[in-house]
């Protein structure tokens, strides 16, 4: 789980960096749920709440861009 403050130490391209990371592993952990190999189900809510975090903050810093312009 990777904590709020860690997100908005990093820049734009980090996090789109992370957030295409997180994706692939949500894929990957979706696909070895499907297939009945997923040991770790918990990983899979983490990944989603990390991925949430990402985009929250990514859509905080664009509406202040957008409002500083």
């Amino acid at each position: 789980m990777t904590k709020v403050a860690d997100i908005r130490a990093k820049t734009a391209d980090e996090l789109r960096t992370m957030l295409l990371d997180l994706r692939k592993e949500q894929f990957n952990l979706r696909f070895q749920r499907a297939t009945g190999q997923l040991e770790a189900t918990g990983r899979i809510r983490v990944v989603r709440r990390d991925i949430a975090r990402i985009k929250t903050v990514m859509a905080e810093r664009k509406r202040a861009a957008e409002q500083k312009a």
